[in-house]
């Protein structure tokens, strides 16, 4: 197994996508009655684009059981959204170089030796996003699903951002030391100084009504209208959410890592039991995943991707332009 960053690899991120206001708080809802055939979302539609930022790898197996016990890459996603009046949001930020910087030295280096990171400066979503005539001044906010450093390494690039995520979830790793940190995933290097200055809190948005059939709770409706809706998907890592929207094309789940593939939840393929010791809970995860299983039977027109699944990156990329 590497034990290093490589800053060199023919697969960029580019080649991944290719192919691979406050809103006041209400205490009660009612869910909306109506069947998986129906719209979840009545809100705004936006504009999605589904990259990537660098890659690590893994035996299959470990996240998918009865998978190859050969090493495949595990492509960083994150999303990039338009919407119609609050311009552009990042839902997570993949690698960035912060991340080499961040694991030179133990303990911090134990992270990149167990999980092996391939990553080059042009694979950064920066740096993908100017390639795009987007300047990093005009994301307005990024979601974040989690504190992995998968997810938040690419955070100090957007000087101008808000951050919002779950209270929990940034609550769980804040305070741990330094080995605790590395076994929760989390650099707090990662983060700006003014990181928390900067932050809002899901559990203070309006809640959003979702059918009865919907596996999961109500959702958190961030903008206060159903345009970006979050739904608490506990298990993987504390306070982990998923982000419900809806483009031109359809309805999107982004459901960041409580599964690894789409094979997961199609085939209704759990992870080896030795993917256990990276879950903050394997019970709650256990939860989640089952939910996930009856959310695309429930809802077969829904378009669920994970962060690290190659093939709904490749096969969902190109729908929506941000």
């Amino acid at each position: 197994m590497e034990n290093r960053v490589e800053h060199t690899t023919e697969h960029t991120a580019e080649h991944t996508a290719k192919h691979a206001a406050e809103p006041t708080v209400e205490h009660t809802v009612e869910k909306a009655a109506f069947s998986g055939s129906g719209t979840l979302l009545s809100g705004v539609p936006v504009e999605l684009k589904l990259l990537a930022a660098g890659y690590c790898r893994h035996p299959e197996f470990f996240t998918l059981r009865g998978g190859s016990w050969k090493a495949v890459p595990f492509p960083a996603g994150f999303a990039l959204i338009r919407h119609p009046d609050h311009g552009y949001i990042l839902f997570d930020t993949g690698y960035s170089r912060r991340f080499v910087e961040e694991t030179r030295r133990l303990p911090q280096l134990l992270y990149r030796m167990i999980t092996p990171v391939t990553f080059r400066e042009e694979d950064s979503a920066v740096s993908q996003l100017k390639r795009m005539g987007i300047a990093a001044e005009e994301i307005g906010y990024v979601v974040l699903s989690h504190f992995h450093a998968d997810h938040t390494a690419g955070l100090r690039d957007f000087p101008h951002a808000r951050f919002i995520y779950k209270r929990e979830a940034y609550a769980a790793v804040r305070k741990l030391g330094p080995l605790a940190a590395v076994k929760a995933g989390y650099l707090s290097g990662l983060l700006p100084e003014d990181f928390e200055a900067r932050s809002s809190f899901m559990e203070d948005a309006k809640p959003y009504p979702l059918p009865e059939a919907f596996p999961f709770a109500g959702g958190y409706d961030l903008f206060g209208d159903g345009s970006l809706v979050a739904v608490d998907l506990p298990g993987h890592a504390a306070g982990q959410t998923g982000l419900l929207l809806r483009t031109g094309h359809g309805e999107y789940f982004l459901c960041a890592d409580a599964v690894w593939s789409s094979r997961a939840f199609r085939e209704n393929r759990k992870p080896h039991a030795a993917a256990r010791i990276i879950m903050a809970n394997a019970g709650e995860y256990e939860d989640s995943f089952r939910r996930l299983v009856r959310l695309h039977e429930e809802f077969p027109q829904l378009r669920i991707i994970p962060s690290h699944c190659g093939d709904a990156l490749r096969r969902h990329g190109k729908e929506d332009g941000a």
